[in-house]
């Protein structure tokens, strides 16, 4: 028994069967009836018919014509971690109601997977680009800007390179988090961080060390490099810890790390706040549940969305705007939030 196809709906059928033009019913369809003096009665007609065969238009065939497809690459580190996750989820909202729709993908900070995908990006025609950098992909950063497609980075950029980016104030939110412990009444304040030299791990530990150098104390700096394997990540924070017995405090660089660090610490036997105080970089809700409580350096997840899209969304919009030709270049404060982990019980 053969079971018949249903054809598709063509616009030129549509245009066929309520005896008008292919342009009458497209301009109906992309809501421009009006400024193209197409009466009330002729577009309602075209309206209901649509309805009634539930025609689909071809995206394909419309962004060949337009130039347009819509649709912005979102490529982050890694969409499971939460800080990513939560912009993604903001970007991905307010693009929506303006008509656009976003596809993200992970790069795990991978140099070579970040260039396939931005690659896999140009071939779809993204009409624009959101980008987490890895290191190392300046040259396809540049090539996308040369074709002038709207970019913007976040979290992190590109030193030397000219585009758009939204960052967070790491070194003054490290800076503020330091000297938290210092009034605390701790004196050995350790910095646990990756291997990476990007400029958000950069700023994050110079904020630690000004603070650090001010008052003349010895700055005790642990570099992981960061794997799928994440016990020797806890292994190689364990030995750090081992190592340096005066140690009363550490920060951690990213909310990942600081999850590995408890586990660390809880096989120690430390004590929190009570043997080590503890500050994480990126908020978690892990942080919130634990007890005690984990003190932050917030990332204002709100503000870097918006700002994200509304420079991205500009450009795609005024693209013609000379004004546009100058890079943005956005800095956001985070904001510490004290919890029990950093508290001296005394002070408490």
């Amino acid at each position: 028994m053969s079971t018949k196809v249903k054809k598709r709906t063509l616009i030129n059928d549509i245009a066929s069967h309520l005896e008008v033009s292919i342009a009458t019913v497209s301009l109906v369809l992309n809501g421009k009836a009006k400024q193209n003096r197409i009466s009330d009665a002729v577009a309602e007609r075209v309206l209901k018919y649509v309805e009634e065969v539930g025609y689909k238009p071809n995206h394909l065939a419309k962004s060949l014509r337009t130039g347009k497809t819509n649709i912005i690459g979102l490529v982050v580190e890694d969409i499971s971690n939460p800080f990513f996750a939560t912009v993604a989820w903001l970007i991905e909202k307010q693009a929506f109601e303006r008509g656009y729709r976003i596809i993200y993908c992970s790069t795990d900070n991978n140099t070579a997977k970040t260039k396939e995908l931005i690659a896999m990006f140009q071939e779809q025609h993204v009409d624009g680009f959101i980008i987490v950098p890895s290191e190392g992909i300046e040259k396809e950063v540049s090539n996308i800007l040369r074709e002038q497609t709207p970019t913007v980075l976040f979290d992190r950029y590109l030193p030397g390179l000219a585009t758009n980016y939204i960052v967070v104030d790491g070194a003054q939110g490290t800076y503020e988090a330091t000297r938290h412990l210092l009034e605390q009444g701790f004196a050995n304040v350790g910095f646990v961080t990756t291997d990476s030299t990007q400029t958000q791990m950069e700023a994050r530990l110079h904020g630690y060390a000004r603070a650090l150098t001010e008052q003349n104390l010895a700055q005790k700096v642990k570099r992981v490099t960061v794997t799928k394997d994440t016990q020797p990540i806890v292994a190689d924070i364990h030995a750090f810890i081992q190592a340096n017995p005066e140690l009363d405090a550490l920060i951690f660089s990213t909310n990942y790390l600081s999850i590995y660090g408890l586990e660390a610490i809880g096989r120690l036997g430390r004590r929190i706040p009570d043997d080590l105080a503890i500050i994480s970089y990126d908020d978690h809700d892990l942080f919130r549940l634990y007890t005690p409580a984990i003190t932050v350096i917030a990332q204002p997840v709100e503000s870097i969305a918006k700002n994200v899209i509304d420079i991205l969304l500009h450009e795609l919009q005024d693209s013609g705007n000379q004004s546009l030709a100058r890079p943005q270049s956005v800095v956001l404060a985070p904001t510490l939030i004290i919890r029990k982990s950093s508290v001296r019980l005394s002070n408490a």
